[in-house]
């Protein structure tokens, strides 16, 4: 009887793992939930890098993330983009980036991103570096950029990531 419950208990901690490395590269601030932060891989050369996550807000007042810090680069900006005439255009999000009461915002290529200005680490694939981001409402969160080749596919339907905004 004894040996039984003690391989239960093992089989259920190693059937959690999956779960909990499913979810450990999410961050929590407040009523901010931050998933899966990234970055592109980038060649040795680049002088900048790109930052990207959902930031999703389950509270009932709208945030804004205003800035942020790293070691990783000699500073961190946000950046908006738009598409004006057939030509995409980058600017410094000046304001920072709102991210609204009950919503989410996709901080993505093409869009509005974090900017890596003048980069101290060039981690390779798979590999990660910390920020610490800040919110006007929320305060600082420190989460880690794990580095990959490409952006992250979608996510299906039946999961969470369908409530981010384009």
């Amino acid at each position: 009887m004894r040996t039984g419950i003690i391989r239960l208990a093992a089989a259920s901690a190693l059937l959690a793992l999956p779960l909990a490395s499913a979810t450990a590269h999410d961050f929590k601030v407040g009523n901010l939930e931050l998933k899966h932060p990234w970055s592109a891989k980038a060649p040795t050369v680049a002088p900048v890098l790109g930052g990207y996550l959902v930031i999703v807000n389950t509270g009932t007042e709208a945030d804004r993330l205003v800035g942020g810090t790293t070691p990783a680069a000699e500073r961190l900006e946000l950046h908006e983009s738009s598409l004006a005439d057939g030509v995409v255009r980058m600017r410094p999000a000046k304001q920072g980036i709102e991210i609204p009461a009950g919503g989410a915002v996709s901080l993505q290529p093409g869009g509005a991103h974090i900017m890596l200005v003048g980069p101290k680490e060039r981690p390779p694939e798979g590999g990660k570096f910390k920020a610490t981001l800040q919110f006007e409402k929320a305060g600082p969160v420190e989460v880690e950029f794990v580095v990959q080749a490409k952006a992250p596919q979608p996510a299906a339907p039946d999961d969470h990531g369908g409530h981010a905004k384009p």
